[in-house]
């Protein structure tokens, strides 16, 4: 199975926007990771509906919607509108996550469940058979550019565990620090999907390191 790179554009310049998306475009990037922060559930604040809708427009990828924020069940049909295709909910923010999943499903978008460090794995045993996407923050949410959190290996291992005992056809996907130092260590462990911000978005060709990283993630 072929792993996947999903830069963040959190990272990226947001002058020019467009431009980056272009980059990414006509990069072997697979999809476009896009956080949403509401300065509530997390202490900073990213970007809101008419940004990401300016993204849709020249987005010729997937759209991978990653919600950091309280309430994401009022905002589900206004997120698939503008253009997401994966739409990611953080476990802690929501009460009644079975429905969040489903509702998420009903609007044709594939569902998705972030773990913040803390959150062990066994949290969603009862509904891994609803989810096509676990995001394992493998450092606290809420910030671009933080180290990466060593127990991430550990965890990517159980998930993986719970995934095949289960039958699901859920992937992986690690969010945050993730560069070329660990992205071999982390698909051996069980990672589908790589979520890169800085490490792309910072470096003197991005391009190029999107291909290399996906590269090293598929060797």
């Amino acid at each position: 199975m072929t792993r996947l790179i999903a830069p963040s554009v959190l990272a990226a310049d947001f002058a020019n926007i467009q431009r980056d998306i272009e980059m990414l475009n006509n990069s072997d990037a697979d999809w476009i990771h896009i956080d949403v922060m509401d300065g509530v559930f997390v202490p900073n604040i990213s970007f809101g509906m008419p940004v990401i809708k300016a993204i849709q427009r020249h987005a010729k990828k997937m759209m991978d919607v990653h919600l950091m924020i309280v309430n994401p069940d009022q905002y589900i049909k206004e997120f698939k509108s503008i253009g997401a295709d994966i739409l990611t909910v953080h476990y802690e923010a929501c009460t009644h996550l079975h429905r969040t999943l489903q509702a998420i499903k009903l609007e044709g978008m594939q569902a998705g469940v972030a773990l913040n460090p803390h959150t062990p794995i066994n949290a969603l045993e009862d509904v891994i058979m609803d989810i096509d996407l676990v995001c394992l923050m493998s450092v606290n949410p809420g910030f671009g550019g933080q180290s990466f959190i060593e127990n991430t290996y550990k965890k990517v291992i159980q998930l993986k565990h719970l995934i095949e005992q289960s039958g699901s056809k859920a992937k992986i996907e690690i969010d945050g620090g993730v560069t070329d130092q660990n992205a071999h260590k982390l698909v051996s462990a069980g990672a589908d999907v790589l979520v890169a911000g800085s490490f792309v978005f910072k470096a003197d060709n991005p391009t190029e390191t999107i291909k290399n990283l996906r590269l090293l993630a598929n060797s």
